[in-house]
């Protein structure tokens, strides 16, 4: 591991083992529906953003308790989260999800998260910012001189674009093969995942 280095990690079927929008959809009994936009998504057939769009003004009817409970729910790979925890000031999570439906993971990780932002306007939450994971890389690129991007999914190809070195992870789903195409590493275990990073 370089002193240089700096690591960046995808959230849902990355660090975590579930996704998190799939739970929330089964709140609202929704959740084939949302299960196709994140399929469209995650093969490159429709953008982030408008796929997060729509499965925000979908879902944004949920109380954010609520959503923020059932955060909090979701596993960790024990690995990985050990491995961020162990490197809090050399990692961070870059994440399409809202800062608000992500705080449990974010108080639980304790390293820099990146994410789409929110308000609440009229008592009503909206949305402020859909992250690009790209321009979220070339900010952290700013103050540190070598990246590792972690990822799975079409969305995560920006920040491999910007990031020194690209590690497609297999770990909830297969990685997209457009990511395994530019992925100067693949790898399909969590622990084996920070093995790797240990020796970059």
């Amino acid at each position: 591991m370089r002193n240089d280095t700096f690591y960046t990690f995808d959230l849902d079927g990355t660090v975590s083992m579930e996704e998190l929008l799939p739970l929330m959809a089964r709140e609202l009994d929704l959740e084939m529906e949302l299960g196709l936009l994140t399929r469209l998504t995650l093969d490159g057939t429709l953008s982030f953003e408008a796929s997060f769009r729509l499965r925000f003004h979908i879902l944004r009817s949920i109380p954010v308790e609520t959503v923020q409970r059932i955060s909090a729910g979701v596993p960790l790979h024990p690995a990985i989260e050990a491995f961020i925890t162990a490197n809090r000031k050399r990692c961070a999570v870059v994440t399409g999800n809202l800062d608000v439906w992500a705080r449990p993971f974010i108080e639980r990780l304790g390293c820099a998260f990146h994410t789409s932002t929110s308000a609440i306007e009229n008592g009503q939450l909206t949305l402020k910012t859909v992250l690009d994971k790209g321009e979220a890389i070339r900010g952290i690129a700013r103050t540190h001189k070598r990246i590792v991007a972690v990822g799975d999914s079409f969305n995560d190809m920006s920040m491999f674009e910007e990031a020194d070195i690209g590690v497609a992870y297999g770990g909830v789903h297969d990685p997209v093969q457009q990511l395994v195409r530019t992925a100067d590493y693949v790898v399909y275990d969590g622990d084996a995942l920070c093995r790797l990073l240990n020796t970059l």
